[in-house]
């Protein structure tokens, strides 16, 4: 995909994220919806008329520029060492996670115990093992990608499973937007890979919705947990009575 087409991608993606249609990105610019159904499709978008867009749905410039930067291609996972290194130090991984996440230097400082002289040196670490690079106004650049995965049976997934797992399901998750869904029962083999795939397809519109969310201020995001799973099992006071 070249630059200009995953510009106009990036564009696209921030007015759904923000609520806007063509419909109203055409009142806005004074077109008509074919006109800027047109222009998407053509790519024929003026710097003029994507800064009214930016204007429409109260961003700058710069968060746009900021969009596209992270979708470009980066790393899909993480090597061993990097892995542990994480692990070993909590603030350490703290800082990658919010980085990860897009805050900005001065939110992780506000929000966590870290000093600023602390923050960078983290993040200078963070620069030695090239997850990151921290530019002018202390802008951070991940150089990973939004749908990177732990490795499996690496350190990241050893220490979620040893420490992590069970806090996250040890709740009743009945608050609003909560859900938990416990489903079993026997599948053909055509049936299961569906599934699978559409599990897949479900992680990558985290990813995607992830990275959407990130042009918004921090205020009005709030972490949120999802583990998905599939494999052939069957529950142990089943099989114990089974002939």
């Amino acid at each position: 995909m070249d630059n200009s087409t995953a510009a106009i991608g990036t564009l696209k993606r921030a007015l759904k994220l923000n609520g806007f249609t063509y419909a109203d990105a055409a009142k806005h610019l004074n077109l008509s919806e074919a006109s800027v159904k047109k222009m998407f499709s053509t790519q024929n978008i003026t710097l003029k008329r994507i800064n009214a867009l930016c204007e429409m749905m109260h961003l700058d410039f710069i968060d746009l520029v900021r969009l596209f930067d992270e979708s470009r291609e980066k790393i899909s996972h993480l090597q061993p060492e990097q892995e542990q290194e994480l692990v070993r130090d909590n603030k350490l991984l703290i800082v990658a996670l919010c980085a990860r996440n897009h805050w900005h230097f001065d939110e992780i400082v506000e929000h966590f115990n870290i000093t600023k002289p602390e923050c960078y040196r983290l993040i200078s670490r963070l620069e030695e093992l090239k997850l990151l690079e921290l530019h002018p106004g202390n802008r951070i650049r991940l150089l990973v990608a939004e749908n990177f995965r732990w490795l499996s049976h690496g350190p990241i997934e050893r220490a979620f499973k040893k420490k992590l797992m069970n806090e996250f399901l040890q709740s009743e998750f009945d608050q609003n937007e909560d859900l938990r869904l416990y489903l079993h029962g026997p599948l053909t083999v055509g049936a299961r890979e569906t599934l699978t795939r559409r599990l897949t397809s479900l992680s990558h519109e985290f990813a995607e919705l992830l990275k959407e969310s990130a042009i918004r201020p921090i205020s009005e995001r709030k972490n949120v947990g999802l583990l998905l799973g599939i494999r052939e099992w069957e529950p142990q006071f089943l099989t114990a009575h089974r002939k």
